[in-house]
């Protein structure tokens, strides 16, 4: 008799799920060369940023933690949703620039689609997408099916990724967007978030049923699932502190800036612009 394969060392090393990763990491990297090659080169932190995301992304789709997630604990399969979702989105975006993804826009059917990266776009789609894949009967289709899975995570990071350009822009967002703005689209965005969390949170159903079992390792279904809008909700503050935070700073870093650019003679327009790109100081020089 073959013995049972525990969660807590079930690796999956899924042919397409690691082609898809060794893809990306292979054209980035060879984007990043060409460009250091003309001179362009790439800081070492988004470089740092976009292979933590990459690995991030590794580790919960190969590790014991699809395996425990998938049909063993709701609150695993939410840490895996949240970094597919927002961890890695965020990491990942933070390492490109407008340099890096230009070949990637030179093609028509991404280029078209550039306009999906705008906040009134982006955020609806983040929204939508993170509800409605946690309706019970999709949520439960994607657990069963491997290609509504593969598709469910796909819009998780697709939305994430588009959430997080606008934020940080690795292309060059509408004017009227600027830290403020984004300091009150992330704060909303959150929000909505967690309502979705206390939902879970607080719920006395159990909404999913493959989770609706014995208790495992001291764990009972409705905790399970309290656990996984805990999870939720520690996430969604910890980013949001996080990113206000960082835009504070960059806000009084900014206004600073352009301040003394304007002092210096430099148009307005142009050293907003250029502030808000981090162009300020190439400016100033001139």
């Amino acid at each position: 008799m073959v013995a049972a394969v525990s969660p807590l060392t079930s690796w999956t090393f899924d042919p397409l799920q690691l082609t898809s990763l060794a893809l990306i990491g292979l054209l980035y990297h060879r984007r990043v060369r060409t460009l250091a090659e003309r001179g362009t080169r790439v800081e070492p932190w988004r470089l740092w940023c976009f292979w933590g995301g990459l690995a991030t992304l590794f580790f919960v789709l190969a590790s014991p933690v699809d395996a425990l997630g998938e049909k063993q604990f709701l609150f695993v399969h939410m840490i895996q949703h949240i970094v597919i979702g927002d961890v890695a989105p965020l990491l990942m975006v933070a390492g490109l620039t407008g340099p890096i993804l230009r070949p990637l826009l030179a093609l028509p059917v991404i280029g078209r689609l550039r306009a999906l990266g705008h906040p009134l776009i982006a955020f609806p789609i983040w929204a939508v997408n993170l509800y409605v894949w946690h309706l019970p009967f999709l949520y439960e289709a994607a657990l069963h099916h491997d290609v509504v899975h593969a598709l469910q995570h796909t819009m998780f990071f697709a939305a994430g990724a588009l959430f997080w350009a606008a934020v940080l822009e690795p292309l060059p967002g509408p004017s009227w967007f600027g830290s403020g703005a984004k300091l009150l689209y992330i704060v909303v965005a959150r929000v909505v978030g967690m309502v979705l969390a206390n939902i879970l949170l607080w719920s006395s159903s159990v909404f999913y049923s493959t989770y609706d079992h014995a208790a495992r390792w001291g764990i009972t279904p409705q905790s399970d699932q309290g656990i996984a809008g805990s999870v939720m909700m520690i996430v969604d503050s910890v980013v949001t502190i996080s990113a206000i935070a960082w835009l504070f700073l960059k806000l009084a870093g900014e206004s600073e800036l352009r301040q003394r650019l304007i002092e210096e003679g430099h148009d307005p327009a142009q050293a907003s612009r250029a502030v808000r790109y981090g162009r300020g100081e190439e400016l100033a020089s001139r």
